[in-house]
């Protein structure tokens, strides 16, 4: 809103320092220190809330360390960090980027799939008191899994649906001979789309715009994979149904980050640490990627538009560093679903927008170890049960951060060592701009 304010002022009436809001790096700037003020100054206020409601996390018996003392913590504190992004992003982002308008989008739509989850649970526990009988913490409390599965899956559709078939979802081809010939198989020229002359360094080159199904591959020199491939065994003319395939992988990635966030999301600061970190990360290949002189120079497809969503991915980081001042250890608030499943939701979307999808398990490595952690847990015990006739376990306990609660290593190191490997794997996830 800001946006269009400052740019009709300055328009207008060519008032001093308006001009400042058409520079990208400026509103990136304002937006993570708006996010890390809305986050650190009206968090306090909504925790105080939550406390005056009874809005208090109840606890499990599961034997680790310090789990009493976090009983009646207040919960769905993710409310701060969905508020501390998106305030900024509609003050200082142009809505008018479809990118923009499918980020906010899944901030609200996770947001609330998490808050209606919580919201059955504190109403269970409420229940179960004004009973008078003892509250004892069950999954079945929540929203229905298969209800937050469709949620999600919902979400999915809609996002790979967008990215697929919305003519604003371009990138741009250089032209060295005619922009027919430059395309490859299951590629068309984006709508109304004419050759465009840019100067990069002093040298003039051609580009067309671009609808195409591709994304990157990492550590590759050629190195971008187009999904058309997947059903050329098919036979000619497969091509037509790529949609159905990209479609069904964006839900299946957008739903697996989201609960990776999800059960990540048990230590004081780890979820929100983790996904600051990540979000860091995404924003440089938005930025490098949103910029036609960066894209030239590392040699990376451009997406047109994309630069405007630095915005978002700043207003994201500023939120959870900002959450993080009253959820590090000890914890002020717990974010609950509320927040977990739109971290998630919100990094699966972000990669597939920026086409470095395929990195996901890279630099969402923490999310993924959890992930696997709780399915090799489960699997192995049924096996076990049913060969033995008892389950038996790999971990002492799962998500893989509880494991090494029980063998006694304090929460806050658990936190900083997934933060530490985390940045280590974002890293490494950025080097391959440069090493394939």
């Amino acid at each position: 809103m800001l946006y269009y304010l400052f740019n009709w002022l300055n328009k207008s009436y060519h008032i001093p320092g308006a001009g400042l809001f058409q520079f990208l790096s400026f509103r990136i700037a304002m937006a993570v220190v708006f996010s890390l003020l809305i986050a650190t100054v009206y968090g306090k206020r909504l925790i105080m809330l939550l406390k005056r409601h009874q809005i208090g996390e109840s606890v499990r018996e599961l034997g680790l360390a310090g789990e009493q003392q976090k009983k009646g913590t207040p919960t769905m504190g993710g409310i701060i960090i969905l508020v501390s992004i998106l305030i900024p992003t509609i003050l200082f982002a142009n809505l008018d980027k479809v990118y923009i308008r499918l980020m906010v989008l899944c901030t609200v739509w996770l947001g609330i799939i998490g808050f209606l989850d919580d919201y059955f649970k504190i109403r269970a526990r409420k229940e179960a008191q004004s009973k008078g009988e003892a509250y004892k913490k069950k999954d079945s409390d929540g929203l229905a899994g298969l209800s937050k599965i469709i949620g999600q899956v919902g979400l999915g559709a809609i996002i790979g649906l967008t990215l697929y078939f919305s003519n604003a979802v371009t990138v741009e081809r250089e032209v060295i001979t005619s922009p027919q010939a430059q395309l490859q198989k299951g590629e068309r020229l984006a709508k109304d789309s004419n050759v465009i002359v840019k100067n990069i360094n002093g040298v003039e080159k051609r580009f067309v715009k671009v609808k195409t199904p591709i994304t990157t591959i990492p550590f590759v020199k050629n190195h971008e994979f187009n999904y058309s491939r997947l059903l050329t065994w098919i036979g000619p003319g497969a091509e037509k149904f790529t949609w159905v395939v990209y479609v069904l992988i964006v839900i299946f990635i957008v739903t697996a980050v989201s609960n990776g966030s999800n059960l990540t999301d048990g230590l004081d600061g780890l979820a929100a640490g983790v996904s600051a970190i990540i979000g860091a990360g995404i924003g440089v290949f938005v930025y490098v990627s949103g910029n036609y002189v960066f894209a030239d120079y590392f040699d990376v497809m451009y997406i047109p538009n994309l630069g405007e969503l630095s915005i978002f991915v700043g207003a994201f980081v500023g939120a959870c560093i900002g959450f993080l001042w009253y959820n590090a250890y000890p914890a002020q608030v717990f974010m609950g679903d509320t927040g977990s499943l739109a971290l998630g939701g919100i990094i699966a979307s972000l990669a597939f927008i920026v086409r470095k999808e395929l990195m996901i398990p890279i630099f969402c490595g923490v999310f993924l170890i959890e992930d696997l952690s709780v399915i090799i847990q489960v699997s192995y015990f049924k096996y076990t049960k049913k060969k033995y006739g008892e389950g038996r376990r790999v971990f002492l306990m799962s998500p893989l951060h509880h494991h090494y609660q029980k063998k006694g290593f304090h929460e806050n190191k658990i936190a900083f060592r997934f933060w530490i490997i985390t940045i280590l794997l974002v890293v490494a996830s950025i080097v391959t701009l440069k090493i394939r």
